[in-house]
């Protein structure tokens, strides 16, 4: 039934573009830049063959398209055009010279619409007054340094959780790593959304509902075309979806009401005993904000997608992250090593945990985080960006309301900006004449983390997590290959680019 459904939809969609095409064509005679070079003579036809791949097949299919027709193209995926740009200097030109243009998102699809409550969150947002309030908001009573130091404690308890699990394990067994980081970034990251240490079944019940959505949605993709249909077709798929949004509203909705009680108990006893212990949390700056053009407050399905989005943007980015940047460890004993030493000139032989003031006295660590960031980013490509007016980007047309995407992994590989690009060297970020911004203000090498107003806004935090975790665990352990399953850098597409064959190494403790 779905092969019929999509030979239908494609008919409709190719005789949509065969109008837009004469439209178009008329439109050219008053305008005298051109869309950006189209790889397919017949659109949604010719892009047939990735489709199947998904997002990873996409990848391949731009990185040959890019080779051959330059750093910005258009596909028809969509009635919307849908221009991807491949080269850091036009990236820059858009998302930083003309940054207010393209700051908006295209309009959300219908399952993801349901997801973000419609489009009530910070990476999906429309930009506007709401946008600004909601990302503020995280920013300045979340992600700003002061803040995230208060939440020093729930570092090294999720840092001891992790220990306790390595140690479990022995140093001659393999670990699979990815899962324990996965575990160890999401307990960090509930406690920091919800104010409390929940214990391990509590994490996992939350874990779950949140990993299932994720993973899950290419298997609702096909519910976006056409919904009165698509209900009519697929209804049992279409009441799966709203029952998995069900079960994670009845695992969050508990969590965010306890808190909203202890707030409200804290305000009638207005003691400053109560004070001396309290850190605040994310779901606390989310219950008295005001949306400002339609005058009220955020209603509980709007929490529950804030939160969710909260819970997802910092625990998979961070936890693949970690997982490749420990896999070249693992492969390149000798950068291990040298990151080692450092570690030892700055802490000594006695410290039992780097905090993250000392983490940001090692230059080589850094680096190697910005190497494991620029080789191996977690998106392969930033959320797409849409144009508020017609602009003019590289020569070409981009049309009011286009989608805009950019390719972060090729601009992070660029063998014009980047010696032996796909090698991992952390050796290329020491010294100040090789100092790469990576908010992309002055200029744009590698944007793991995107680049002007919507640039990730848990950049700082996410960049804390990354070296604190890396210096502790190669201070604690030395971590080695396993023979039998040495480290396979192939990549695969799940929510982010994971490793395909998760890594599996052995964790040797350094000290008695």
């Amino acid at each position: 039934m779905e092969i019929w459904f999509l030979l239908l939809i494609l008919v409709s969609l190719t005789i949509s573009f065969l109008l837009q095409l004469l439209l178009l064509r008329h439109r050219r005679n008053s305008s005298s830049h051109p869309l950006p070079p189209d790889p397919n003579f017949f659109p949604f036809i010719g892009t047939l063959h990735w489709l199947k791949d998904g997002l990873g097949g996409l990848s391949s299919y731009l990185r040959s398209v890019h080779h051959r027709l330059g750093p910005i193209v258009t596909l028809r995926i969509t009635s919307r055009p849908a221009i991807f740009i491949a080269d850091r200097s036009l990236a820059h030109q858009a998302l930083v010279l003309n940054g207010a243009v393209f700051a908006d998102r295209p309009p959300a699809a219908p399952i993801s619409k349901i997801v973000s409550s419609n489009q009530h969150n910070i990476s999906s947002g429309s930009y506007g007054a709401t946008w600004r309030l909601l990302r503020r908001n995280l920013t300045s009573e979340i992600l700003h340094p002061s803040r995230m130091r208060s939440y020093s404690h729930a570092r090294r308890w999720v840092l001891e959780i992790l220990f306790d699990r390595f140690r479990n394990h022995g140093s001659e067994t393999p670990i699979v790593l990815v899962d324990h980081l996965h575990y160890a970034m999401f307990a960090l990251l509930v406690l920091m959304c919800f104010g409390d240490k929940l214990d391990e079944k509590q994490i996992k019940k939350v874990e779950f509902v949140q990993r299932r959505q994720l993973l899950s949605f290419s298997r609702f993709n096909i519910l976006n075309l056409f919904p009165k249909l698509t209900k009519l077709i697929f209804r049992k798929r279409w009441e799966e979806f709203f029952q998995m949004r069900e079960e994670q509203r009845n695992v969050l909705l508990p969590l965010i009401r306890a808190r909203r009680k202890i707030l409200e108990e804290r305000k009638k006893k207005e003691q400053e005993d109560n004070n001396k212990d309290y850190v605040q949390s994310y779901v606390d700056t989310l219950l008295d904000l005001e949306l400002p053009h339609e005058k009220r407050k955020l209603n509980e399905d709007e929490i529950v997608s804030l939160c969710s989005e909260f819970l997802n943007g910092g625990t998979d980015t961070t936890a693949t992250a970690l997982q490749w940047i420990m896999a070249n460890l693992v492969k390149n004993q000798e950068i291990q090593e040298k990151l080692h030493e450092e570690i030892e000139r700055v802490i000594g032989e006695e410290a039992r945990e780097i905090e993250e003031e000392e983490a940001h006295k090692m230059p080589y660590l850094k680096a190697i985080v910005l190497e494991g960031l620029r080789r191996h980013p977690p998106g392969h490509f930033v959320l797409p960006h849409s144009v508020t007016e017609d602009t003019v980007l590289g020569g070409y047309k981009v049309p009011k309301k286009g989608t805009v995407n950019f390719m972060v992994a090729e601009i992070g590989r660029d063998p014009a900006v980047w010696d032996e690009p796909m090698a991992f060297k952390p050796e290329r970020f020491i010294g100040e004449e090789e100092a790469v911004d990576i908010t992309g203000s002055r200029g744009i090498k590698m944007m793991p983390f995107g680049a002007g107003r919507r640039i990730c806004p848990g950049i700082g935090l996410a960049m804390m997590h990354l070296e604190y975790y890396v210096a502790n665990m190669v201070r604690e352990f030395e971590w080695k290959e396993v023979q039998g399953c040495e480290v396979d850098l192939t990549e695969k597409l799940e929510f982010t680019v994971v490793m395909k064959h998760p890594l599996k190494a052995r964790a040797v403790p350094r000290r008695s």
